[in-house]
């Protein structure tokens, strides 16, 4: 990609850039990581990203922070000279879509399920993560918006982009890229960890559950699957992360039956047996029991 677009849109994220609380991001590197011909995972602060590029389009899922625009865009450009042309949210988190208003103002379309735009559309609060979301630009927003999914012709492919019931959030979508048999499942689906179920955001761990089978339904034992976060992964691993869930759904459950608090419940470590093979980042198997407590307990 020529220099010029870097330069352009680096001056585009300072406005956004000063919305993020305090974080460092000079230190990120953007690794990309080749699948097949023409797909990439790029990985760096963030939601992984999945890039696309063909004789049609550049098309991008998902774009990390505003500040990292630059260095993600030098990444791609060192893949392909031409212009991000689409960009896909999996669903409407800061980590995921932060780099939003730079990709649009640099001349992406920006696309995503309906209740993205309505979420980002207004000021949001996080409850789990304590976390109170501002209002986006309207050039963060997503100008094309879909209700069940709509498929993308590009690149000699058929890029199927599919809204599952509220599981992460409400506004969750699967990206599958059929001829390369590739799948972008967003935080549907974390490869190393237990999932984050934002409540506050209308997510479920049914639906969670639910759409990781969707996602098991679409692949076969060669599809490449980018998750939310973590390493890329394959069909073997998703199943594995589904009867995890459903494992520890079951456990709550049972607590919860037996009239347990959420502080006995968290004493009894429910989760121990996945902290080796699901590690996740700090906090997050006490985030899980807990956000899982409040949604299983409720009557």
């Amino acid at each position: 990609m020529p220099s010029c677009r870097v330069f352009v849109v680096s001056g585009l994220f300072l406005a956004a850039s000063a919305r993020l609380p305090a974080q460092n991001f000079d230190t990120i590197q953007i690794r990309t990581q080749a699948l097949v011909q023409g797909l990439y995972m790029l990985q760096g602060a963030g939601g992984n990203i999945g890039l696309a590029v063909g004789d049609d389009a550049v098309f991008v899922v998902d774009d990390q922070y505003a500040p990292l625009t630059p260095k993600i865009l030098a990444a791609i450009g060192a893949v392909t000279p031409k212009p991000v042309r689409f960009v896909v949210n999996t669903h409407w988190h800061f980590d995921h879509t932060g780099g939003n208003e730079n990709m649009g103002k640099a001349g992406a379309l920006l696309v995503a399920h309906e209740n993205v735009r309505r979420r980002m559309s207004a000021g949001q609060f996080i409850e789990a993560l304590n976390r109170q979301e501002p209002a986006a630009p309207p050039d963060a927003l997503p100008v094309v918006t879909f209700t069940a999914g709509l498929t993308f012709h590009i690149n000699g492919d058929s890029v199927v982009v599919a809204h599952v019931p509220p599981a992460h959030t409400d506004g969750d979508a699967i990206v599958f890229f059929t001829k390369a048999n590739v799948i972008h499942m967003g935080d549907l689906f974390q490869s190393a960890g237990l999932p984050f179920v934002d409540l506050s955001s209308g997510g479920s761990i049914h639906g969670i559950i639910s759409a990781a089978e969707a996602g098991i339904a679409m692949a076969n034992a060669q599809t490449k699957i980018i998750p939310g976060h973590g390493p890329l992964a394959d069909r073997a691993r998703l199943q594995a992360y589904r009867d995890m869930v459903v494992a520890l759904r079951d456990r709550m459950r049972a607590e919860i039956a037996a009239g347990k608090t959420l502080e006995q419940v968290q004493a009894a470590r429910i989760t121990a047996d996945y902290e080796r093979d699901w590690p996740g980042g700090q906090g997050s198997h006490d985030r899980f029991v807990r956000l899982a407590y409040q949604e299983l307990s409720r009557r």
